[in-house]
């Protein structure tokens, strides 16, 4: 896949279309005031009938379970695999053009959280929570890092899982950054569970569907951040929660595993490159707008060549940005996706080019740039996340030098 199909532009124009009446302006709310983006995200959703086409797919994923069916039919089309995957990522381009924020804000709800249930969770679990999850009726957040934890997820994890000698568990531990804290109602919690003689590296990791108001759960108020004001970030703590093995991710430890929160990334790392693709052209389309008005030495800023040589190097970065997210819908359409390395790749390079295009933007717009009332300015904050959440560069590099060096 080379190109945009027209359905795909048409689908653009739409979310472009709401996104300018819906989201615009709202945006120095979103990003200055106190609004949460779910509201916004829900009309969203039931505009372009994303929830009723959630609703169909889960239903005939559980029917198939009920049924003993463990994978979709092969008959399915492999053009609507890659447009439904298309249908994902163009809002998310589109949203990112002006309030990256509510692209996490939605993702780790309608995407972590909900894929980490269906990919590990019991039928049970699935009806229980994972319905809600993909229509936003509930808002979901993905708890893994801890305050001392960062890049080495597993390895410095302290929250656990105490057995209660009654089949359920007990809870205990701290989670930062964490998108959707402050108003989830559905959090997956992982920790580990203690048990005696093994060290806390090499610990069984469980996961737990928990619930807003279960007693010793608090979610802290949203925490103030360089970026991405409009996706709320705040802190977990669990304190002796009682988890019935109900609970428990696929309500059973044998079928733990880190292999799901490594699946979980690589679906986040992919998603990053659209993001970076929604700053990218957003900071472009500003760019030469204001090299064409700005005048200077009697001549618009754009007839310098230096000027040029930014606007240029931009347009590179938003072609190969581009061409990896057609990419990823052309490997769903043939029915593949990115391996964990591919992913990484992506991202790594996706948020470096969405780093330095913002900040050449606001290097563009010279003093203006530097000041709230150019948008620029936001974008610039926005994309630095893009480096840091879901793995740093560094992670990145490991994780594909490693792929590189293990053929």
């Amino acid at each position: 896949m080379i190109e945009w199909s027209e359905q795909h532009l048409m689908i653009r124009d739409a979310a472009r279309r709401f996104i300018e009446a819906e989201v615009v302006p709202n945006v120095e709310e979103l990003e200055h005031g106190d609004m949460p983006p779910y509201d916004i995200l829900r009309k969203l959703i039931r505009t372009f009938g994303m929830d009723e086409l959630a609703r169909a797919r889960f239903a005939k994923q559980i029917e198939r379970e009920k049924s003993g069916e463990s994978e979709p039919p092969k008959s399915d089309d492999a053009e609507k695999r890659g447009d439904a995957v298309a249908m994902q990522l163009i809002p998310i381009i589109e949203l990112s053009r002006y309030c990256p924020g509510m692209v996490t804000a939605m993702g780790v709800s309608m995407g972590l959280t909900a894929s980490s249930i269906l990919s590990k969770g019991t039928t049970r679990q699935k009806e229980r929570w994972a319905l809600d999850l993909l229509t936003l009726d509930k808002v979901g957040s993905w708890a893994i890092t801890e305050p001392g934890s960062g890049s080495d997820a597993f390895g410095s994890m302290k929250a656990s899982a105490r057995r209660d000698g009654e089949g359920g568990y007990i809870l205990n531990g701290s989670k930062t950054f964490i998108t959707n804290g402050p108003y989830a109602d559905v959090i997956v919690f992982i920790c580990k569970l203690e048990e005696a003689g093994v060290d806390p590296k090499h610990r069984k990791p469980l996961t737990f569907v928990l619930d807003r108001g279960m007693p010793g759960l608090e979610q802290t108020k949203p925490m103030r951040k360089m970026g991405l004001h409009s996706s709320p970030t705040g802190e977990v703590f669990a304190k002796d929660v009682k988890a019935g093995p109900d609970r428990l991710l696929g309500e059973s430890e044998e079928r733990q595993s880190r292999s799901g929160a490594k699946q979980t990334f690589s679906q986040e790392r992919s998603g990053v490159a659209a993001m970076a693709l929604g700053i990218i052209e957003r900071c472009l389309e500003l760019s030469v707008a204001y090299a064409k008005e700005r005048v200077q030495f009697d001549r618009p800023i754009g007839e310098f060549q230096l000027i040029q040589d930014k606007l240029a190097r931009m347009e590179v970065a938003r072609m190969n940005v581009e061409n990896m997210v057609l990419r990823t819908i052309g490997l769903a359409a043939a029915g593949k996706s990115l391996s964990f390395s591919e992913a990484s790749a992506m991202k790594l390079y996706s948020a470096r080019a969405a780093m330095e295009v913002a900040l050449e933007a606001v290097q563009v717009h010279g003093g203006n740039g530097y000041m709230a009332e150019y948008h620029v300015e936001q974008l610039c904050r926005d994309a630095k996340v893009l480096q840091i959440y879901a793995g740093t560069d560094e992670i990145q590099i490991s994780a594909i030098a490693r792929d590189l060096l293990s053929r």
